[in-house]
């Protein structure tokens, strides 16, 4: 029984793999589907016989379609024997005898008798195996990351160590599908029953690697990011430069891990959903973009504002006290802007060189009398300070007021 039910095996699968194949993705793929084997279109609107060929032999002279944006890889007993880059229609041709067909010119001994033959040999199933495998040229999305706790880095732009918990997406690319498939592809999606390889399947250990090597890569990219002057050392500029970031972000992947180089991966473009800063970073970020907008220009027309409010308080109740305190701090704020202020700093005496003194002196020492003030030179300033729009004509009119004793 053994011997017949051999026999008929073999024979029945040569007959059904002289059929010619047609074989194309399957349908239903997911955008994240990296690598899936070709199928053969046994069927096509209930119409078509070929549907007992043996799973894992691919007939002489079948035909494969690579659509767009895909790329194809065949092997023969566990080894990879050709790559189509290029969109199109391709005929598949083999010197293998399991693939011999009578509709491929190959006559009719040599597919039917020898063919029979050899797959009798190995139990009724042929002695080869031939997979076909589409993988995907294009960009792979939705490729999640996230820091459960703050990753830290230095910062250019804050000077300061800067910690952050962090998440978003980034696009993936196959730049080199045969190291991919020879270096990083496991087993399991290379068989003759292989799984899709997909980058966003949680069952997938491959793909769960490649996650935790961007979390950890994220510290490094971040610093380099943020220490390159040709990116203005902002911090704020990440989350709108995808692809600035995504350089920085895959040049770490690349140091650390050597995902181009050893795998034939990619990061094409980072999208940072949220950067949650800790909060020394943030008391930091807020004092620094204070001091920012205090610096330079914007600062003197700060400065200058607030001596015009002063003039016109002192113009509003020249003849009272918050009046001469007005004016006061008026003069203080033109001494500070003239470089003036280290005249009105008195020296200090050492206390070791005051000479000690027998008893308290009863009386008050006289109070010196403050130098009398220069009306004209007063005068010539304010209406420099009319003259710039700093103060208005009734600001000015009171303090020339004021300065004159009226």
């Amino acid at each position: 029984m053994g011997f017949i039910k051999a026999f008929a095996g073999a024979l029945g699968g040569t007959l059904a793999d002289q059929w010619k194949d047609f074989l194309a993705p399957p349908t239903n793929l997911a955008p994240t589907a990296a690598l899936f084997p070709a199928v053969a279109q046994g069927q096509n609107a209930g119409r078509g016989s070929n549907t007992k060929g043996s799973a894992n032999i691919i007939t002489n002279g079948s035909r494969f379609v690579v659509p767009e944006g895909y790329g194809l890889l065949t092997f023969q007993d566990g080894a990879l024997t050709g790559f189509v880059a290029e969109p199109g229609g391709y005929l598949f041709t083999s010197d293998d005898q399991n693939s011999q067909s009578i509709f491929a010119d190959n006559g009719f001994l040599s597919p039917l008798i020898k063919t029979t033959w050899e797959r009798f040999k190995f139990g009724g199933q042929p002695g080869s195996q031939q997979l076909g495998f589409y993988v995907n040229l294009k960009e792979l999305p939705n490729n999640r990351f996230g820091t459960q706790s703050e990753i830290y880095w230095d910062d250019a732009y804050l000077g300061a160590q800067v910690g952050a918990v962090t998440r978003g997406t980034y696009t993936l690319r196959i730049v080199d599908p045969i190291l991919f498939v020879k270096q990083f592809v496991p087993l399991t999606y290379l068989g003759a029953s292989a799984k899709v390889f997909d980058f966003s399947d949680l069952d997938n250990d491959a793909a769960s690697q490649l996650f935790t090597e961007v979390v950890g890569s994220l510290a490094a990219a971040f610093s380099s990011y943020t220490n390159d002057p040709d990116k203005g050392n902002r911090i704020t500029r990440i989350q709108s430069d995808s692809v600035g970031f995504a350089q920085s972000l895959a040049g770490a992947v690349e140091e650390g891990y050597q995902w181009t180089s050893y795998r034939g991966l990619s990061i094409v473009k980072v999208a940072l959903a949220a950067i949650e800063y800790d909060e020394d970073t943030r008391a930091l970020l807020s004092d620094v973009k204070k001091a920012d907008a205090l610096a330079g220009a914007r600062g003197n027309s700060f400065l200058q504002q607030a001596a015009a409010r002063g003039i016109q308080a002192a113009g509003e109740n020249p003849g009272g006290a918050g009046g001469g305190a007005n004016m006061a701090i008026l003069g203080m704020g033109m001494n500070a802007a003239g470089g003036a202020m280290a005249g009105l700093q008195q020296p200090v005496v050492p206390l070791q060189q005051v000479p000690a003194q027998a008893a308290p002196v009863a009386t008050a020492a006289p109070v010196a009398a403050p130098a009398a003030e220069d009306p004209v030179a007063k005068l010539t300033q304010l209406k420099a300070m009319l003259d710039q729009g700093l103060i208005t004509q009734a600001d000015y009119d009171a303090a020339k007021a004021k300065v004159l004793g009226f």
